[in-house]
């Protein structure tokens, strides 16, 4: 299991008609509030702020194809190359991980093959490397100077 220590919360934040929304840095538009959204801002606020990934090679919510069947992956951080580099599966605080998350991230992986596997609910969070063909168990994200 990884060991997340997320940065204090800086969000801009809103209400509208009783809605609460906050400001995507990254797809610039607010956005309603949910359970997935808190941990997939926070998660990214890790990577960028603690873990120093650059912004600009991060991806959010955006449609993939698998099969015939149109899907949204949550966040995928991409190389240095613009090849994809990590996919994370995000869910809300309250949803369990379990085997059917990692095989979503798995299916995500078939159209979007990355090195790296996240899956998260805020709580907890489990990795993988992939490697010649085999899933590895990781206790921490990779630095981004370590990647390829």
């Amino acid at each position: 299991m990884l060991v997340i220590n997320f940065p204090e919360p800086a969000f801009r934040m809103k209400k509208d008609n009783a809605k609460e929304l906050l400001f995507d840095p990254l797809r610039k538009k607010w956005l309603l509030i949910t359970p997935e959204e808190w941990v997939r801002q926070n998660f990214v606020q890790y990577l960028v702020q603690v873990m120093n990934y650059p912004s600009s090679l991060i991806a959010l919510e955006k449609e993939i194809w698998l099969g015939e069947l149109k899907k949204r992956f949550d966040v995928l951080v991409y190389n240095k190359d613009h090849r994809p580099w990590m996919i994370v599966e995000c869910k809300g605080p309250d949803i369990k991980l379990n085997d059917g998350t990692l095989q979503q991230a798995l299916r995500y992986n078939i159209s979007v093959p990355a090195d790296y596997l996240v899956i998260t609910n805020g709580q907890y969070s489990f990795a993988w490397q992939k490697k010649e063909g085999q899933l590895h168990n990781i206790d921490e994200l990779p630095a981004w100077e370590n990647k390829s």
